[in-house]
C-alpha cells in the first residue's frame, strides 16, 4: 500500500500532541504498581515502541519524499532536455536567419551598388528632389554638365545650387499635382536642345520627383542634316523640271522681244500692237520670276517661329507645287484637282513656315506619285487631292487625302523611318517613299503628330495635328 506524505505528517503531529497532554498530568499513571511505585520496565518498553513507530513513520515519510524528489528530478531532467533541444533548434533557426539576413544584406548592398553604378553611368542628367525641392540625387552626368560635385549640392534647394537649370518650380509642382509624367522640350535654336522629363515618385513614403535631362542636340542636328539632305533631293527633282518650267515663259519672252524688234523696223510703227506684245512679255517674265522666287524661298529656309495662318501656308505650298512638282509617270501637280476645305476663320499658330511648306510639298509629291500610278485605262478616275483644315479644342488638324494608289501595310511600317530596309536586307534610299523628315518637322519642331490611313484600292489620308499654343 502506497502512503502519502500528507497522511504521515498529521500522524506524527497527533502522537506528539498526546505526549504533550500526558506530560501535563501524570505521564506514568499507567505503569505504576499498586503500591505507587513505577514499573520502569514498562516505561522503557512503551517508550521504545513509541520511538520505533515514530522512526518508522519518519522513515516512510523520508522514503516517499525521496521517491517524490526522484520523480521531480526525472521530470526536471526531461524539462531540461526539452529546453536544451529547443535552445538548439532555436539556435539553429537563428543561425539560419542570421545567414539569410547576411545574404539579404549582401544582395541589398550589391543591388544598391548596381543601382548607384547605373545612375552614375547614365548618359542622361538625373536629379532627384524631395517635396521641399531639395536635391537627393545628383548623378555623374549632372556633375559633368553643371560642374558641381554631388557632395556640394545634395541637400540644397535645386535653384540655389543650380540656378541656370531650364526648369521652374511651377513645372515641378504641376507634375506633383497632376501625379503624371511631364515632358518638356527646351531648345535654343541652332545651339542646343534638351528633352526634360519630370515624373513624380509613386508609392513612396517620401514624396518627390525625378528629373531627367537628355541632351539631344547632336540627334537634332543629325535629323536636321537629314532634312537638308531630303530637301536637296527635292531640289534635284525641282531642278530637273525648272528648266522646262522657266523655258516656256522665256521662249515666249524672246519671241515677243524679236517681234517688237521687227515691228520697230517697220513704218509706220503699230504702237497698240507693240503694247500688247510687251504686256505679254511682262506676264511671261512675272511667271518666270514667281517660279524662281518660290524656289529661292524654299531652298533658303531657316527663320524663327512666327505666327502664321495655316490656310495661307497651304495655299502657298499648292502654288509652289504647281510651279515645280512633277513625277516620272508624267502626271504634273497642276493636272491634279485640289480641293481645300477650311473654316471661315482659322486661328494663327506659331510655326516655322518654310519647314511646314517643305512638309506639305513632300506630301504633295507623295500624293502626286500615287495618283500617277493609277491605271491609265481608267477614264473615270479624276486625280484629286482633298485638303481639310479643322480646329478641335486646342489643336489644329490638317487632313490631306488623295484617290491614288494606297500604301501597303509593309510600306506603312517604315514610311516615317529615315531609311527603309527591303526584304533582302538592303537599305533603301528612295526619297519618294520616305516621309521621315515630315515626321521630324511635325513631331519635333512643332510638337505635333502625324499619321496615315490607307487602302491600296482607295487611296491615302495623312492626318496632321498641330497645337495652337
Amino acid at each position: 500500500m502506497k502512503l502519502s506524505t500528507s497522511l504521515i505528517k498529521p500522524s506524527v503531529w497527533l502522537v506528539a500532541s498526546l505526549f504533550s497532554q500526558v506530560a501535563a498530568a501524570d505521564i506514568f499513571w499507567f505503569v505504576r504498581n499498586t503500591d505507587g511505585s513505577t514499573n520502569w520496565q514498562y516505561v522503557a518498553n512503551f517508550s521504545s515502541g513509541i520511538l520505533i513507530i515514530a522512526l518508522s513513520l519518519t522513515a516512510l515519510w523520508l522514503f516517499f519524499s525521496r521517491r517524490q524528489a526522484n520523480r521531480y528530478n526525472i521530470e526536471l531532467e526531461e524539462i531540461r532536455t526539452q529546453l536544451e533541444l529547443r535552445v538548439k533548434e532555436r539556435t539553429a533557426t537563428l543561425e539560419d536567419e542570421i545567414a539569410e539576413h547576411r545574404d539579404t544584406t549582401a544582395k541589398l548592398r550589391s543591388s544598391e551598388a548596381y543601382i548607384t553604378s547605373i545612375l552614375r553611368s547614365m548618359p542622361l542628367m538625373l536629379i532627384g528632389l524631395n517635396k521641399e525641392n531639395q536635391i537627393t540625387q545628383w548623378n555623374h552626368r549632372a556633375e559633368e554638365i553643371s560642374g558641381l560635385p554631388s557632395d556640394a549640392v545634395v541637400g540644397q534647394e535645386l535653384w540655389d545650387a543650380y540656378p541656370s537649370i531650364s526648369l521652374t518650380p511651377a513645372q515641378i509642382q504641376q507634375a506633383l499635382d497632376d501625379n503624371e509624367t511631364l515632358t518638356i522640350k527646351y531648345s535654343q535654336r541652332g545651339q542646343y536642345h534638351f528633352d526634360i522629363t519630370i515624373y513624380p515618385l509613386q508609392e513612396q513614403s517620401e514624396t518627390g520627383v525625378v528629373i531627367l535631362l537628355d541632351d539631344v542636340t547632336q540627334r537634332v542636328k543629325n535629323e536636321i542634316m537629314l532634312i537638308q539632305r531630303d530637301k536637296m533631293s527635292s531640289m534635284g527633282e525641282m531642278a530637273s523640271v525648272m528648266a522646262h518650267d522657266i523655258s516656256i515663259p522665256l521662249r515666249a519672252m524672246i519671241k515677243d522681244v524679236k517681234a517688237v524688234r521687227h515691228e520697230l523696223t517697220d513704218e509706220p510703227i503699230d504702237a497698240e500692237g507693240l503694247q500688247d506684245v510687251l504686256e505679254d512679255a511682262v506676264i511671261r517674265g512675272q511667271q518666270a520670276t514667281s517660279i524662281i522666287e518660290n524656289l529661292l524661298r524654299f531652298s533658303t529656309g531657316g527663320g524663327d517661329r512666327t505666327e502664321a495662318n495655316m490656310v495661307d501656308v497651304i495655299n502657298h505650298s499648292v502654288e509652289l507645287a504647281n510651279d515645280v512638282l512633277s513625277v516620272m509617270a508624267g502626271l504634273r501637280f497642276r493636272d491634279v484637282k485640289v480641293n481645300i476645305d477650311c473654316p471661315e476663320e482659322t486661328p494663327d499658330i506659331p510655326c516655322y513656315i518654310t519647314e511646314l511648306q517643305q512638309t506639305f510639298l513632300n506630301l504633295f509629291r507623295h500624293c502626286c506619285q500615287a495618283l500617277g500610278q493609277v491605271d491609265d485605262f481608267n477614264d473615270e478616275h479624276i486625280p484629286t487631292i482633298n485638303i481639310e483644315v479643322t480646329v478641335f479644342y486646342d489643336n489644329l488638324w490638317v487632313r490631306i487625302q488623295h484617290n491614288g494608289r494606297g500604301i501597303s501595310l509593309e510600306e506603312q511600317k517604315t514610311i516615317f523611318e529615315p531609311y527603309a530596309t527591303s526584304q533582302d536586307g538592303q537599305i533603301g534610299d528612295d526619297a519618294d517613299k520616305r516621309l521621315s523628315f515630315c515626321h521630324f518637322i511635325i513631331t519635333e519642331q512643332h510638337q505635333g503628330q502625324i499619321a496615315l490611313t490607307s487602302d491600296p484600292d482607295v487611296g491615302t489620308t495623312f492626318h496632321i495635328q498641330l497645337p495652337l499654343q
